[in-house]
């Protein structure tokens, strides 16, 4: 049979396990972003200690980041991607085991250094192709959110029965995930640019836009993988509805990240603006509407929206800022941003909760993390996205 001109072009192999390997990866850390807080609530930890575990993960993630530039020089991005995976079933079958203190620790420590290793791995893979930056990106975190919608769901419903087996499994499909990693392409490790600019990379023009741009993403996600939960929960929500709410959050962003692949010239400035403001607005408001799903399911769409378009928008304006061979590092960079306010936003959060209400500690959060707002008009003036991905802009 004779094949149609029109529309067969397949997908690379590279394409493929790469998609492949975020959806798997995700859907194991979905699992783990509502399981490892109810087990915890079950366990008998209180607000406070959960806030500092998350923090131990986020701290975990940015002290990994902070090495991976120069790894990078010596191990190809693809090795890893596979460390990923195989860090993310072992943070999950820890603490399936066992939810004494030193097993939760633990679990949050493997759990940061596979995210930074997965993240930094996967978005550097992508930004070395010939195309746009923020288009590689896009279809990395397109591929990520449909895990993280699953991942809630499936952990929701296995917490039902025991949150033990929802961690089990997220173990299992993070072993999975490995798989695809070995079919990615062998690119070589980075090199040094001959030449490079004065001062320190996050500083440069584009590159600090990116960084702030993680600031905002970071914070949210660390506030859904703790905080979000805790306050679905004293709203007597079921772990099922917990779970469906997580998943309305990682679904916008799904759409937020899908949205922003064509973005070009001035919406650049303005789709960094607008998503900063809804990020850290509809982060205040979701402990407010605790009490109504419907209200609460809003709030984090919307917030999912803005977290979404700045996790794409953020690396890729730095991506494009600098000298192909910094690549790796500049995704390093701003991922490190990203984990520090991962870190930072439940420690803050648990470092309030002795003298304010959940309610107005998630609120004054919600208002820190979209203070970078105020830098959007040097983003404006210095990034447009019109530069072709291989361009050197360092």
């Amino acid at each position: 049979m004779q094949r149609s001109r029109v529309g067969t072009r397949r997908p690379s192999r590279d394409v493929v396990a790469t998609a492949g390997g975020a959806v798997l990866f995700a859907l194991a850390l979905g699992v783990a972003t509502v399981a490892l807080p109810l087990l915890a609530i079950a366990a008998g930890y209180n607000g406070i200690e959960i806030g500092i575990l998350a923090a131990l993960s986020a701290l975990s993630q940015m002290s990994t980041r902070l090495v991976l530039g120069p790894v990078m020089r010596v191990f190809p991005e693809w090795i890893l991607v596979l460390a990923a995976g195989l860090l993310l079933a072992a943070s999950n079958a820890v603490v399936a085991a066992s939810s004494a203190l030193v097993a939760f620790g633990l679990a949050q420590l493997l759990q940061g250094v596979a995210r930074a290793c997965f993240w930094t791995g996967s978005q550097t893979h992508v930004v070395r192709g010939d195309g746009p930056a923020v288009r590689g990106l896009a279809v990395v975190n397109l591929a990520s959110s449909v895990g993280l919608v699953a991942g809630p769901v499936l952990a929701g419903m296995l917490t039902e029965r025991s949150p033990q087996l929802a961690l089990g499994a997220g173990a299992g499909v993070a072993l999975v995930a490995c798989i695809p990693a070995l079919f990615l392409h062998r690119l070589p490790p980075f090199a040094l640019p001959d030449e490079r600019p004065a001062g320190r990379l996050w500083r440069r023009p584009g590159v600090d836009g990116g960084c702030w741009a993680g600031v905002t993403a970071g914070a949210w996600r660390g506030l859904l993988g703790s905080y979000v939960p805790v306050a679905l929960s004293a709203a007597q929500l079921t772990s099922s509805t917990i779970g469906v709410l997580v998943s309305v959050a990682n679904t916008a962003s799904l759409a937020g990240s899908g949205v922003v692949a064509r973005v070009r010239g001035a919406w650049v400035g303005w789709s960094y603006a607008v998503a900063t403001v809804a990020t850290g607005v509809a982060t205040a408001a979701v402990a407010m509407f605790a009490g109504s799903p419907w209200a609460a399911g809003a709030a984090l769409a919307v917030s999912g929206l803005g977290a979404g378009v700045l996790q794409t928008v953020g690396p890729a304006m730095a991506a494009e800022a600098v000298h192909p061979q910094e690549r790796g590092e500049v995704i390093a960079v701003t991922g490190t941003f990203r984990a520090g306010a991962l870190f930072a936003a439940p420690l803050a959060v648990a470092a309030m909760l002795p003298v304010v209400p959940l309610t107005l500690a998630m609120a004054t959060a919600g208002a820190v993390i979209a203070l970078p707002v105020l830098t959007a008009r040097r983003v404006h003036r210095t990034v447009t996205f019109d530069r072709p991905a291989h361009q050197s802009c360092g």
